[in-house]
């Protein structure tokens, strides 16, 4: 482990990692709340809402995140002068966040949708012959029933979000992977330790969070 002695390269890749983690978190949010819209568009009586929640999916889904990403930076950066931060890394963070939240929503929707068609349709019925709006039903008897049925989904999702952080490395920020890159290029004859203490560290994130929502979505399954 004598690369990490180096106290300047392990405060790099502590530093790779602490990006990776707000990029995760940050994205999460994002991606919760557009995917929580976009699931309600698709269930929607509205035709035009559910045509643009159904859009939504099929482009992000079959688009690639590496190409998501760099439009974020050459499109809304550098050709539309879109500037979130003075600060370089900042601003990239953001960009970032915004390229993988996008993205990541579809994911949520597609997840949160599944939940959704768990309820059983009585259920709605009933809340619509009460007098209840659509808005209403979808808020305080759907999605809460819903919501105990797509832990694991979610779960599954915001571990591969994490993974797909290290994507915004592509655009300039100095997260775990282009950490990783710099020091093998600067320790050619310590590839082996270096890439075992990154994917270690992965593995030692990911693996207690997969667990750790397979437990909650147990906590939580419906009982019939």
């Amino acid at each position: 482990m004598h690369v990490f002695a180096d106290p300047t390269n392990f405060d790099a890749y502590l530093s790779g990692f602490l990006w990776i983690l707000k990029l995760t978190g940050a994205a999460a949010v994002f991606a919760l709340v557009l995917g929580v819209l976009l699931a309600a568009m698709r269930v929607s009586p509205v035709p035009v809402l559910r045509g643009f929640g159904a859009g939504w999916v099929n482009v992000f889904r079959n688009t690639p995140l590496t190409l998501v990403i760099f439009f974020c930076f050459f499109g809304l950066y550098s050709t539309l002068g879109l500037t979130l931060s003075d600060e370089l890394d900042l601003n990239n963070f953001w960009l970032g966040v915004i390229g993988l939240a996008v993205y990541t929503a579809a994911f949520v929707c597609e997840a949160i949708r599944s939940g959704i068609n768990t309820v059983p349709a009585g259920q709605a019925e009933a809340a619509r012959a009460i007098g209840l709006t659509f808005a209403q039903t979808l808020r305080i008897v759907v999605l809460p029933q819903a919501s105990r049925s797509v832990v694991a989904p979610l779960g599954s999702v915001l571990i591969a979000l994490c993974k797909n952080a290290t994507i915004v490395g592509t655009i300039g920020l100095m997260e775990s992977s282009n950490v990783m890159k710099d020091l093998i290029n600067s320790n050619g004859d310590a590839v082996i330790e270096i890439f075992l203490v990154f994917a270690g560290t992965f593995a030692a994130i990911l693996i207690p969070t997969g667990y750790f929502f397979g437990w909650l979505a147990n906590r939580l399954a419906v009982k019939r």
